[in-house]
């Protein structure tokens, strides 16, 4: 059966080139950047385009910074482990094999959190098979984040080489970015806000407190492009955008659902399932889910999804870190192991990681000597 995916326009930017290009801007030789001689890449976790344009009017300095060109698209899935993973290593999940937020470690029944399993669950380190930009492009690198992930194991996976910075407020975080690269020339300077994100997912994207986070943000971005010295360069970007699904959109997979039979673990996130089926039941399992969810999901077999190369080229170690058979939401519906204990995920509403616009394209901003 071929599947239809939806294709990336050719000359589409990825977010895999962000920090490549703006260390190549430091050497003058970008084909996105103009020259500079610092650079810092601001990252707003859960903003996309299409979620900034439909809040422009609470976020004037934002929406003003660029044009509806000024985009990118991050990576599958569009989800924060995979997508800042390919932001600070330059590759697509099948090369670093940080392929979802939950993943099944092959040969065992594990599924492991791949942005907190590094602490909780004891991931190794290598679990994260690319070589991160912080230490491979041999410039300062300083990373300006919350205090709290100071000595994770996903920000030592993904940011080994660099200089841990830790400021709680979101504006001095900011302006501590600025001053850094100002007063390190040839250096490189990510500088994180989780802020957004974490509205969302509680509140959805829609709601009056994600605007009031919104607002916060833009004001914040606006004191960082004031701080900015004339030499320095940024970005503002995200890992992904966000889409509201309320609870009556919550697709509950049960005990005895048939969509579960064959099926031994799960893995993924809400909007993209990894389905790791029981020995010799992927076809019925793929078949099963073709039956009743292609309406409203695009359901592909591992190797189907491979060859799409929606997650670039997949190297052995990471082949069955991916589902037997993968569900991406097409339309406004999540999925749910309803069997497990915790429903404190079914609260959530804000959603991502399939492939749909709104999650897929994120801002590309461009200011200070990049603008």
């Amino acid at each position: 059966m071929s599947i239809s995916l939806p294709a990336d326009p050719p000359r589409a930017r990825s977010l895999t080139g962000v920090v490549t290009q703006m260390s190549a801007a430091l050497d003058g030789r970008s084909d996105w950047f103009a020259p500079a001689e610092s650079a810092v890449v601001f990252v707003l976790d859960g903003l996309g385009a299409h979620n900034l344009a439909a809040r422009a009017g609470h976020a004037r300095f934002l929406s003003q910074a660029g044009t509806k060109r000024d985009v990118a698209r991050t990576v599958f899935p569009s989800t924060t482990a995979s997508a800042l993973t390919s932001l600070l290593t330059g590759t697509l999940p099948g090369e670093h094999g940080i392929v979802g937020y939950r993943a099944r470690i092959p040969g065992t029944d594990d599924v492991l959190n791949q942005l907190r399993g590094w602490d909780t669950d004891g991931l190794p380190l290598e679990w994260q098979r690319a070589m991160p930009l912080t230490a491979s492009l041999a410039r300062p690198f300083f990373v300006v984040t919350k205090s709290e992930y100071r000595g994770t194991g996903f920000t030592a996976a993904t940011q080994a080489g660099s200089e841990f910075v830790g400021v709680d407020d979101l504006t001095e975080r900011v302006l501590t970015a600025a001053q850094l690269a100002a007063q390190h020339p040839g250096s490189l300077v990510y500088v994180y806000a989780p802020e957004l994100d974490g509205v969302g997912h509680r509140r959805g994207w829609e709601s009056d407190e994600w605007t009031v986070m919104l607002e916060k943000v833009d004001a914040a971005a606006r004191a960082f492009a004031s701080a900015l010295a004339p030499r320095t360069g940024a970005v503002v970007t995200a890992d992904h955008g966000m889409v509201d699904i309320p609870r009556h959109r919550q697709i509950l997979l049960r005990e005895g659902d048939a969509l579960l039979d064959g099926v031994r673990l799960i893995g993924g996130e809400p909007r993209m399932l990894h389905l790791y089926a029981e020995p010799g039941r992927a076809d019925d399992v793929l078949n099963a889910w073709r039956a009743a969810e292609a309406a409203r999901s695009w359901v592909l077999s591992r190797d189907e999804l491979i060859a799409s190369g929606v997650m670039g080229p997949v190297s052995p170690e990471v082949l069955e870190r991916i589902g037997d058979v993968v569900i991406a939401a097409r339309s406004g519906v999540v999925y749910y192991d309803d069997r497990l204990a915790d429903k404190a995920p079914q609260r959530m509403i804000g959603q991502h990681g399939s492939f749909t616009p709104e999650e897929r394209v994120v801002p590309l901003l461009r200011l200070g000597a990049f603008a």
